[in-house]
């Protein structure tokens, strides 16, 4: 059973030019509200996005690196983060025993394909699965088309800063920006309309 994290709030900074845009799809998705202020906000001020499902977003003069992330893949195919530098890519740590990676599985398939062509990718991580079989078996009922690493000892996500990752709370997800560091951060499962937002922000940012 995963453990439930506390919120770390952080602050999200709308660009004057594109924040009516952003703040309009936020609130679409439940994460703004209507005087402008983010969900869980203090003062007037937007400190997190989506609160509800543990999200942390990074100001850019704060992101650190990502760590490196590389091996092979659940079909034995090497597979790295750093493939993808110059791209938006999320990464999501999930595991076929996981209730919660299943309920949010099918979201995540649909979002990797509708945001390919805005230069977003997805790379997950299979935690805790001894057995491959089991974790292609999950990824075939999804029809998953990204590839995951295989980390059966979770010692990738040993990697990530324990601050925006705890090993043991999966699923987790991770948005990194075009230059390699960790955007956003969101410990449990997320949907389709929490996410998005935070790819949009992110896309948006020059490289």
């Amino acid at each position: 059973m995963g453990v439930v994290r506390r919120p770390v709030r952080a602050s999200l900074l709308v660009p004057a030019a594109t924040g009516v845009v952003v703040a309009a799809v936020l609130a679409a998705a439940g994460l703004w509200t209507d005087d402008g202020a983010g969900a869980g906000s203090r003062a007037g001020r937007p400190d997190a996005i989506g609160a509800a499902a543990g999200a942390t977003v990074m100001d850019p003069g704060t992101r650190q690196d990502a760590p490196a992330l590389a091996g092979a893949d659940l079909d034995g195919k090497q597979v790295a983060l750093g493939d993808f530098r110059g791209q938006v890519v999320v990464v999501n740590a999930w595991g076929s025993w996981c209730g919660p990676c299943r309920a949010e599985a099918d979201d995540l398939e649909r979002l990797s394909r509708q945001t390919r062509g805005d230069g977003v990718r997805f790379l997950g991580i299979n935690t805790r699965d001894r057995d491959r079989a089991a974790a292609r078996s999950f990824v075939r009922a999804h029809d998953m088309t990204f590839p995951s690493l295989h980390d059966p000892d979770g010692e990738l996500l040993l990697r990530f800063p324990p601050s925006l990752v705890n090993p043991q709370a999966i699923p987790s997800t991770l948005v990194i920006d075009r230059r390699g560091r960790i955007a956003a951060a969101i410990g449990g499962a997320v949907t389709d309309e929490q996410l998005r937002p935070l790819l949009a922000r992110v896309l948006e940012e020059e490289s």
